[in-house]
């Protein structure tokens, strides 16, 4: 049964079935993250879904309790994972006026990149290819350079990545 209704769906192996019924339930029934057109866990919250980009093979927000506000604008490159209770933050309040939402450059992450739980990036960031962001980061400025590995609060590079071996590995997986 359960080969049949993913055949049929185009359900992902990794996933088991119940995580797309679940889905069904949250996002067409309850409405919740209704705009968004891909499979959501019922923990995670997207705002303004239209204005989030996604490469092949990224699902922002499959992991639990994700939060994402993409009120200005947010693209994530191919094959990009989110870890769980990461907060994607495309914009702020003016701290006069708690309603109004103040502008600021899209958040760009690039391709092949991995963001670990309970990471936070916040407004106009951007993440070069192969950035690697660890668990509980605080990503306040860009790393447009990207092969690399940061982490800390503030967000610094602690380990820079071979570009060579990097794009070895992308070619093979293609």
């Amino acid at each position: 049964m359960r080969n049949w209704l993913r055949k049929i769906f185009g359900w992902r192996e990794e996933y088991p079935v119940s995580f797309y019924l679940t889905d069904i339930f949250f996002r067409k029934i309850l409405r919740h993250n209704a705009e968004v057109k891909w499979p959501v866990h019922f923990t995670s919250t997207i705002r303004s879904a239209k204005k989030l980009i996604i490469g092949k093979e990224t699902f922002p927000g499959d992991s639990p309790n994700n939060y994402i506000n993409a009120t200005n604008g947010i693209y994530v490159g191919d094959y990009t994972n989110i870890g769980p209770n990461v907060s994607i933050i495309s914009s702020n309040h003016d701290v006069y006026e708690n309603q109004k939402i103040l502008f600021a450059s899209p958040i760009k992450i690039g391709k092949h990149c991995w963001i670990g739980s309970h990471s936070v990036l916040l407004p106009a960031v951007v993440l070069g290819d192969y950035t690697i962001v660890g668990a509980g980061t605080v990503v306040t400025k860009s790393f447009e350079e990207g092969y690399c590995v940061i982490a800390g609060n503030p967000a610094k590079i602690i380990k820079y990545l071979d570009k060579e071996k990097c794009q070895t590995i992308e070619r093979s997986s293609i």
